[in-house]
């Protein structure tokens, strides 16, 4: 795994004296815990019934408590990010998976790490630029995976493949996931790596502080079906 290592003579004097924007901890401090929509508890209720095709075939879009998270490793720890309200909808068909369509975007100006400061830079013109670009979109190609059948609680591991948009540059990547249908609602989570060199952005660093290159896009979707 490649990193950056940021080496800057005198630049602990310069921390110092700046104050404010160039501190310690820019790009260190994690505040933001991930939040999994598939947990263990649902696989301990998991009923194991049949889910009928008329209750997965249909229109599904991404509901409200879903979100994407960024993570970046640092020396220190890694620090995840929400990425911003997301929304996004798909067509599911489980007679024919060629036919299941799934596209997401979210919403780069509502990007929180907990501070404030380190949010901004990033949204920054170097980095996100979300002024110009205030959409991350994905949109799906093929899902590997899709069973015809499905049982209540019991998640299936799916491959979502398609085409992540960041700053107006495209990436294939293939998210690793799994999903189950539980009470009506199906909960997805997946996640993939790309690096900022994929999006035409340099490794962000700060004094004294590495920074991986990869970067991990997570999913955790909640998916309601609109009621006919």
């Amino acid at each position: 795994m490649k990193k950056k290592w940021v080496l800057a003579a005198g630049a602990a004097i310069v921390v110092l004296a700046g104050g404010g924007y160039l501190t310690y901890d820019y790009f260190t401090g994690n505040q933001v815990e991930i939040k999994e929509v598939i947990g263990e508890a649902d696989a301990a209720a998991a009923s194991g019934a049949v889910v009928t095709g008329e209750q997965l075939n249909g229109e599904w879009t991404i509901a409200d408590g879903s979100e994407v998270y960024i993570s970046m490793t640092t020396s220190k720890e890694t620090v995840n990010m929400t990425a911003g309200t997301v929304t996004g909808k798909w067509m599911i068909d489980t007679a024919n998976a060629g036919q299941i369509t799934a596209e997401g975007a979210v919403d780069l100006e509502g990007l929180d790490s907990g501070n404030p400061m380190r949010d901004g830079h990033i949204k920054g013109d170097q980095y996100l630029n979300a002024a110009a670009h205030p959409q991350a979109t994905f949109a799906a190609a093929s899902i590997d995976g899709f069973p015809e059948s499905w049982s209540e609680g019991v998640a299936v591991p799916l491959q979502l493949k398609g085409t992540l948009n960041v700053r107006g540059v495209d990436k294939e990547v293939v998210f690793d996931s799994q999903a189950v249908y539980e009470q009506g609602q199906v909960k997805l989570e997946g996640s993939t790596i790309v690096t900022f060199a994929d999006f035409g952005m340099e490794n962000p660093h700060q004094v004294l502080v590495e920074t991986e290159n990869d970067v991990k896009v997570e999913l955790q979707l909640l998916l309601d079906k609109p009621a006919v």
